[in-house]
C-alpha cells in the first residue's frame, strides 16, 4: 500500500512543500517550498523577495523564472536543499513528524503529472524524488 499526496487541503497535505508550516533555517521561511526556491540563487535580493511573499505559489513561480541566474551548482546541491528544508521541517513541527512515523512502512509519493521529477509524473513513471526523501528522513527519524 502507498500514500498519495499532493494539495495542502487533502490527506497528507502537509507533505507538500506549499503546507503553511513555516521553518526556522537561519531565518524564518514562510514555507519549505519558499526556502528550496530562494536557495537556486545567489543573488540575496532576490532570495529576500521570494522570501517576503506570503503566497508559495508565488514563491515558485519566481523560482522556477529565469529572469534571475541559477546558481552554477543548483543541479549538483538541489537534492541535499531539499533533504534539509524537510528535516528542519519535520523536526521543528512535532505533528509532522508524528504524521511522518504514523506511514508506518508505506511507500509516500508525490501523485502528480505536473513533475516527475519530484513527484510521479501522474502515472508512476516519474522519480518521485519528493517521497524518496520523505521516506529516506522517516528512516533517520525512526533510528534517530
Amino acid at each position: 500500500m502507498s500514500i498519495k499526496f499532493y494539495r495542502v487541503a487533502e490527506p497528507y497535505g502537509c507533505f507538500s512543500n506549499f503546507s503553511p508550516h513555516p521553518i526556522k533555517l537561519g531565518r524564518r521561511w514562510p514555507t519549505t517550498e519558499h526556502y528550496f526556491q530562494a536557495q537556486k540563487f545567489s543573488d540575496k535580493a532576490v532570495q529576500e523577495k521570494i522570501c517576503r511573499d506570503p503566497n508559495p505559489m508565488r514563491a515558485a513561480k519566481m523560482g522556477r523564472s529565469r529572469k534571475y541566474r541559477l546558481r552554477s551548482d543548483w543541479n549538483a546541491v538541489k537534492l541535499d536543499v531539499m533533504r534539509k528544508a524537510l528535516k528542519v521541517k519535520f523536526t521543528q513541527h512535532n505533528d509532522l513528524r508524528e504524521t511522518l512515523l504514523g506511514t508506518g512502512d508505506q511507500e509516500i509519493i508525490e501523485h502528480t503529472e505536473n513533475d516527475s521529477y519530484w513527484a510521479d509524473g501522474g502515472d508512476g513513471t516519474g522519480q518521485n524524488w519528493l517521497g524518496k526523501l520523505l521516506m529516506e528522513l522517516r528512516d533517520e527519524l525512526r533510528t534517530g
